[in-house]
């Protein structure tokens, strides 16, 4: 990708935890790229290290007990990891927001949601008091609250409906990227879905690049325009949606594609993964998925694969498949 186009760029990123039971590797050696304008799904299971990758991003990684250990984080063409904690309080909100998991906990229990929005207008913007008041209530009527609503707390509203103040309150301020952490995990199907439709109406409006974490990869269908599948701390697959959908590659996607269930077939059982997620403190050596892996060699055990380009920017890390492509 030009560096032009180019919004984020993640370079050999590794994240770690020390703990008095041991360092826990949540992201190894992590490598990522994100255009201008594009939505990119991190998929992958509960500890993959998809939070932790955003967290990293923020630099909200909290220490003690975190620490990034190692690489870049290519921000408009500046390392973010070489910004003060006074320039990074610029960026975030401004320049990068993040939509929580929860928005129960991310909203103040005793703050009315218009100061609670006007709070982060002042914080990135010149404006007055006032000022900050109405843009938050043009923010709220956005989301499609509406502005007689403003006054209320966040225990009088549903959970969909907070989920669109905490929506309101990332994009106060018109960020360039928008980091959306399972936004809509804590709410029913048809509030997901209506959530997701204005987070893509948003983001056409402005015109931002997203990283939207998930497991489900219906919503990243929904709503990406490229796919990272993550695993044990690592992107194993990465390409554009329609390509990563029609062809999976590493066996863990394909593991994946195989347990979401089909609407036209009749299955008592359907097919899983078996073992589990090993253990970010004792990850195994070589690929950390070859012991769960049916299609496993002996170099799987010893060595990392490196991550091939199996055309038009579809890439894996996988020994067998690599082998098999001529790679």
């Amino acid at each position: 990708m030009s560096e032009n186009k180019l919004m984020l760029d993640i370079k050999d990123l590794t994240i770690y935890y020390e703990t008095d039971a041991g360092v826990v590797h949540a992201v190894e050696g992590l490598n990522l790229q994100l255009g201008r304008g594009e939505s990119l799904g991190l998929v992958g299971e509960t500890g993959a290290g998809k939070t932790t990758t955003a967290l990293g991003v923020m630099r909200l990684i909290p220490n003690p007990p975190g620490k990034i250990k190692s690489g870049q984080i290519i921000f408009n063409g500046e390392n973010l990891l070489d910004k003060s904690e006074h320039e990074m309080r610029k960026i975030r909100g401004e320049k990068i927001a993040m939509i929580f998991q929860d928005p129960m906990t991310s909203l103040n229990p005793v703050m009315t949601v218009d100061k609670q929005i006007a709070e982060m207008i002042k914080l990135h913007k010149n404006v007055s008091e006032s000022e900050a008041l109405k843009l938050a209530g043009d923010m709220l009527e956005l989301v499609g609250i509406k502005r007689e609503r403003a006054k209320d707390y966040p225990h009088q509203f549903s959970g969909g409906m907070k989920q669109r103040v905490v929506i309101a309150i990332a994009l106060a301020c018109d960020p360039e990227l928008l980091i959306a952490d399972e936004p809509t995990t804590a709410l029913d199907v048809t509030i997901q879905a209506q959530v997701l439709e204005l987070m893509k109406e948003l983001k056409t409006k402005f015109s931002a690049s997203m990283i939207l974490i998930t497991h489900d990869l219906g919503v990243v269908a929904e709503i990406c325009d490229k796919v990272a599948i993550m695993y044990a701390g690592r992107v194993v697959e990465y390409a554009d949606k329609e390509s990563l959908y029609l062809n999976p590659i590493h066996p863990y996607t394909n593991g994946l594609f195989r347990s979401v269930p089909a609407i036209d077939e009749d299955v008592d059982e359907l097919p899983v993964i078996p073992g589990l997620m090993p253990d970010p403190m004792d990850l195994p050596k070589g690929c950390a998925f070859h012991p769960r892996c049916a299609i496993a060699e002996a170099i799987c055990a010893q060595e990392q694969p490196k991550m091939c380009d199996f055309g038009n920017g579809h890439c894996a890390a996988c020994h067998v498949m690599a082998k098999r492509h001529g790679l």
